[in-house]
């Protein structure tokens, strides 16, 4: 079996829409591509370290689909590999085991819940508040504040 890495963001997107299985060092994504055969992408962000950290993660991955995809793979499906904080410290052989349970799920069709996004349909903005009290201006005291005390030297 051949493996390709996914290089397009689009691609990476459309995994986005597939199932998601969490583990504590990293999250797959899996999505049919249309007979596209087995492929592959990792992403790592800033939020996870300088560059040395993101290419060290990512290096690690790759190593582990690498391994993982041609017996536990599934078929004409994109896999992505998102890291998370705690994937940097974690063993690599106990992190082998977690993609082989994750890729298990994922053939199985039981992926995780996925969070109900921020700005969802019973997302409710936070009210401004009102500086004006009867369509006039408030002024610092009335919010609470003390009155800017003006440095004239006069």
């Amino acid at each position: 079996m051949t493996l390709e890495t996914i290089r397009k963001r689009a691609d990476f997107l459309a995994a986005n829409r597939g199932i998601r299985v969490a583990r504590p060092g990293f999250v797959l994504l899996a999505q049919p591509n249309g007979g596209r055969g087995t492929r592959f992408g990792v992403t790592v962000t800033k939020k996870i370290g300088n560059a040395v950290v993101r290419n060290r993660m990512k290096r690690r991955f790759r190593e582990l689909l690498r391994a993982a995809l041609p017996e536990a793979g599934l078929p004409d499906h994109d896999h992505v590999l998102i890291g998370r904080e705690g994937g940097i410290e974690r063993d690599f052989a106990l992190m082998s085991q977690e993609l082989a349970a994750a890729l298990a799920r994922a053939a199985a069709g039981q992926g995780d819940s996925r969070r109900p996004s921020r700005r969802g349909s019973d997302f409710v903005p936070p009210a401004p508040q009102d500086e004006r009290k009867n369509g006039k201006a408030v002024g610092p005291e009335e919010r609470g504040r003390r009155p800017r005390v003006s440095k004239d030297p006069a």
